[in-house]
């Protein structure tokens, strides 16, 4: 790197870096949290607990992939800043919430993160450089990680004083530092950006396939993880509300790892990784189902963070090559919005089939879905691993 590459490197690093730990932080706090909060405070049975996780996921997509996808840079960028400072009231709301608003808060929430999220992912991917790009991407994952374990942590040793609904407010000022960041954030240059590019040519795309492919392996898993683990662990283990927080941050403990070695040695070759992450999702699930304790619980989670450390910034690495930059903002808006349909979809259909069969078994049957994406990916992987831009 010469030296202006290094030094715009070190300047993205720190906006995104603090943002990123901000926004994810208490992002996360609000997507593991509704669900407990949905069935031991406002007491919804299961199928009602992924349909509100699915309303969520739901806005995050229109806003995403409707409608932020298709706004001009100069729009785009006061949109963010609006729905940054919108985001600080979110957590006011969910503590004053009752049976009736929470539907309408949870949808206000999702809306407003479908207008930040990606649009810190494009800032991210902004250097020419190849090599200072996918590795701006992979510390723009490790920080992703990092506030992982961070917010689950504090929420963890909040809620030994605090109850569910007073946790959202302490984290309101993890909305106020995601406001006062998003003005910093970096977005490209209109005239880069005036060429549009159809959905159906990026879908067609080998790179936005491989990403798409790569991140239904295992955000299916991660989805139904976030949405029923914590009632599973307290179910079946008697985990206390603080306890069950915790576990999550032994998840995303390995997952900070496998990013932080992404971080350290870029990875030239997707499919390398797509093949450890396929692999150990499949043991990790298969131990949840046969295991009967909560340690073999925790060893399952500290298996399935290490993929969940490697697909998301292996899916950004394969965006980030395969797309020129001034069709990166419609990409990295439709794979969010592909995220957040997993989000949609999972906890709604899974839902039912909780009540019908349980969790644990529930587990279990991700596994030959997860087979199927390495097939998809397979087809794929040979033209992205080819297609390295300089």
């Amino acid at each position: 790197m010469n030296k202006s590459v290094k030094l715009q490197f070190i300047q993205l690093l720190l906006i995104i870096v603090s943002i990123t730990i901000a926004i994810r932080a208490s992002n996360n706090m609000i997507i593991t949290t509704l669900p407990l909060f949905a069935k031991y405070v406002l007491y919804f049975p299961p199928r009602l607990v992924g349909v509100l996780a699915t309303i969520l996921s739901l806005f995050t997509f229109i806003s995403s992939g409707f409608l932020n996808s298709r706004l001009r840079v100069r729009i785009r960028r006061i949109t963010f800043i609006m729905s940054s400072f919108l985001y600080i009231a979110i957590f006011p709301l969910f503590y004053i919430s009752t049976n009736i608003t929470i539907w309408m808060i949870s949808a206000l929430a999702g809306f407003i993160m479908g207008f930040i999220m990606p649009n810190i992912i494009t800032a991210a991917g902004l250097l020419k450089d190849r090599k200072a790009r996918e590795r701006l991407l992979s510390i723009y994952t490790l920080a992703l990680s990092f506030s992982l374990i961070i917010g689950p942590s504090l929420e963890s040793f909040l809620l030994d004083f605090l109850s569910l609904r007073e946790i959202f407010l302490a984290f309101t000022p993890f909305g106020l530092a995601t406001a006062i960041l998003s003005v910093f954030i970096k977005f490209p240059d209109e005239q880069r950006e005036s060429t549009r590019i159809s959905v159906s040519n990026v879908l067609k795309n080998p790179g936005f396939k491989v990403a798409t492919y790569n991140i239904l392996s295992y955000n299916l898993v991660f989805s139904f993880l976030t949405t029923f683990g914590g009632i599973y662990a307290i179910s079946s283990f008697h985990a206390t509300y603080s306890l069950t927080t915790l576990l999550f941050s032994a998840f995303f403990i390995t997952s900070f790892l496998a990013r932080l070695t992404l971080s350290i040695r870029p990875i030239n070759k997707i499919w390398k990784g797509v093949i450890i992450s396929i692999v150990l999702s499949t043991l990790g699930l298969t131990l949840i189902f046969i295991g009967k304790s909560l340690p073999l619980y925790v060893m399952a989670l500290l298996i399935l963070g290490i993929p969940h450390g490697l697909t998301y910034p292996l899916s950004l690495i394969s965006i980030s090559r395969t797309f020129e930059l001034q069709f990166r903002n419609s990409a990295n808006s439709l794979f969010f919005s592909v995220m957040m349909l997993i989000g949609i979809i999972t906890p709604l259909i899974s839902g039912f089939i909780v009540e019908i069969i349980g969790i644990k078994n529930t587990f279990i049957l991700l596994v030959p879905f997860i087979i199927l994406m390495l097939v998809l990916i397979k087809r794929n992987i040979s033209l992205v691993d080819k297609f390295v831009q300089h």
